[in-house]
């Protein structure tokens, strides 16, 4: 089964969309759980909620990785960023066994793209998705790396991330916005501006 998270609910046709590998793609996971982490992105949620102005697309915050055994690794960069970022939050998880012209992304496990339309065979409605994937945690389908259980190699790893990552997303000032208001490191002297 291959899955699809979306806010959007009453979707019968998922339908390419350009996203960061620039060319219009519908995504999926071969794990449910894996999905849920896509039913809200960090960046627009806090945005919104503070006021901030956008017009275009928003940037896309994926802090996760893979287990050994192939496990989603859900990562706080910052304090309570899971919670921040998922809770209440409703979204939709859209499933179908049937993908034309589908390949894997080998650069993520589970995951797999099309460049066509792909017909919805199922719908089930994911009332809060920081609740969703807290059950998740539970039941061993995802690992959740809290941000203070992070060692001091960790966190300076983290830091070094986010000071390149705004660095080097100029054109993106909705990113660099939520990057500043998350990561105060950012506003110390030595935090590169």
């Amino acid at each position: 089964m291959y899955y699809h998270a979306s806010a959007t609910g009453g979707i019968q046709y998922l339908k390419p969309q350009i996203s960061n590998h620039k060319i219009p793609l519908v995504y999926f996971s071969l794990k449910r759980e894996n999905a849920l982490i896509y039913l809200s992105n960090a960046v627009e949620k806090y945005c919104r909620s503070t006021g901030y102005v956008h017009n275009g697309p928003w940037h896309k915050w994926a802090s996760y990785g893979f287990t050994e055994n192939g496990i989603l690794r859900l990562e706080e960069y910052y304090l309570n960023a899971v919670e921040d970022t998922y809770k209440g939050v409703a979204g939709y998880i859209y499933s179908t066994d049937i993908v034309p012209d589908v390949r894997k992304m080998e650069e993520i496990p589970y995951a797999a793209v099309t460049e066509q339309i792909v017909r919805v065979q199922n719908c089930e409605y994911i009332p809060d998705a920081y609740a969703a994937i807290m059950e998740a945690v539970n039941n061993g389908k995802i690992v959740l790396q809290k941000y203070e259980d992070m060692n001091e190699r960790q966190l300076q790893w983290i830091r070094t991330v986010i000071e390149k990552e705004y660095q080097e997303n100029t054109q993106h000032e909705e990113y660099r916005y939520f990057l500043k208001a998350k990561f105060m490191f950012l506003h110390m002297e030595g935090g590169k501006e």
